[in-house]
C-alpha cells in the first residue's frame, strides 16, 4: 500500500479576476474549488492511474470535512485525523495575476495527534511506499520527517520526500527511496545555480553520497534527470505542449514515478512515467488523468 502524509491540507479556491484593482470589489469570472497539498495531489494522480493509495495528515473545522469528502469523492482513501479546534485552511489562488497567492494558516497540531500520526505510521512494513511532501506547519517542529524517518528505519518501508533545503538535507541520513528537488532548490543547497540537465548530475550524486538512494529532478521547459541508484543517468527534455496549470505539476512526477517503478521495477520506466505525468498535469486545468499521462508517454518514449 502506498500512504501519503499532507500534514497541513487545504481545499484552494481559485479564481479568474479580470482587470483586477485593490481597494475596489472585483468580481470573478471563473472558480474552481479542490482539495489541495502535495501529499493529496500525489494520491489523486496515483489514483487516477489506477494505483490503491491512502491520503493521511490533519484536517479540521467544516473545511477539513470538505477536504476529506472532495479526497473520497475523487477516489481516494484517506484516514485523516481530526482536530477539535480550528479549521484546515483556505488557499485563495488569483489565476489571472501570475504567482499571486493568500494562504491560509491552518489549524495548531498538537503532541496528541502527532502521536496519533505516528501510530498509523508504525504499522507499515517492508512492502509498504509512505510519501513526505511539503512544508512543515510552525505547529510542529521543524525535524518532523527526520523524526518519522528515524522511527520508521525498522519498518523497511521505502520512503519518497518531496521537500527543500534543510527539511530535504536532514532526511539524507535515513536513506529515501526517492527525493525530488527541482533545479533551483538542488541548486540552493549547494549555493550554485544549475541551468542545464548536465549541471544537475553531479549535485544529484552529490545527494546520493549524502544518503539519498534515487535522485529525480524536475526543471519545468529544461525537462528532468534521474541519477539511479543502479549508476544510470536519465535524461529528458520537456515534452511539447501548452502549459495550462504548473501547480502540482511537481507531484504528479513523484505519483508517476512510484506508479512506473511498482509497474516494472525499472528506473528508465519509472523516470519516463514521472516525466510524462508530471507534463500532463501541466497541460491539463486539472490533475493529470490515466488517458492524458498516456497521450505524453508515447512522445517522452520517442524521444
Amino acid at each position: 500500500m502506498i500512504y501519503t502524509v499532507t500534514f497541513n491540507p487545504s481545499l484552494d479556491y481559485i479564481v479568474t479576476v479580470d482587470d483586477f484593482k485593490l481597494g475596489l470589489t472585483n468580481r470573478t469570472t471563473s472558480e474552481l474549488m479542490l482539495p489541495g497539498g502535495k501529499g493529496i495531489n500525489v494520491s489523486i494522480v496515483l489514483g487516477n492511474l489506477g494505483i490503491d493509495n491512502t491520503a493521511l495528515g490533519f484536517t479540521a473545522g467544516f473545511t477539513g470535512k470538505e477536504i476529506v469528502r472532495r479526497v473520497e469523492e475523487l477516489g481516494v482513501k484517506s484516514d485523516f485525523i481530526p482536530i477539535e479546534e480550528g479549521f484546515s485552511r483556505i488557499n485563495l489562488k488569483l489565476k489571472s495575476i501570475d504567482g499571486t497567492e493568500i494562504n491560509g494558516s491552518g489549524p495548531v497540531i498538537s503532541q496528541e495527534k502527532i502521536d496519533q500520526l505516528m501510530e498509523k505510521l508504525h504499522a507499515l512494513t517492508s512492502k509498504d511506499i509512505l510519501v513526505l511532501a511539503g512544508s512543515i506547519p510552525s505547529s510542529m517542529p521543524d525535524d518532523m520527517y527526520s523524526k518519522i524517518m528515524a522511527e520508521l528505519q525498522d519498518t523497511g518501508a521505502m520512503i519518497v520526500v518531496d521537500a527543500t533545503r534543510d527539511l530535504l538535507v536532514n532526511v539524507l541520513q535515513y536513506h529515501p527511496f526517492l527525493v525530488k528537488p527541482n533545479n533551483h532548490e538542488l541548486g540552493e543547497i549547494f549555493d550554485v545555480e544549475l541551468k542545464t540537465r548536465k549541471d544537475v548530475v553531479p549535485y544529484a550524486r552529490k545527494l546520493q553520497e549524502m544518503g539519498a538512494t534515487n535522485v529525480l529532478v524536475s526543471m519545468a521547459g529544461e525537462g528532468a534527470v534521474l541519477v539511479a541508484a543502479d549508476g544510470s543517468v536519465s535524461a529528458a527534455p520537456a515534452p511539447k505542449g501548452t502549459l495550462v496549470n504548473g501547480v502540482g505539476a511537481g507531484d504528479s512526477m513523484v505519483a508517476g514515478f512510484i506508479a512506473g517503478w511498482m509497474e516494472k521495477h525499472s528506473y528508465e520506466h519509472a523516470f519516463h512515467m514521472g516525466v510524462s505525468s508530471g507534463s500532463a498535469s501541466a497541460f491539463s486545468e486539472l490533475l493529470a488523468t490515466k488517458e492524458e499521462i498516456q497521450a505524453v508517454y508515447q512522445q517522452v518514449i520517442s524521444m
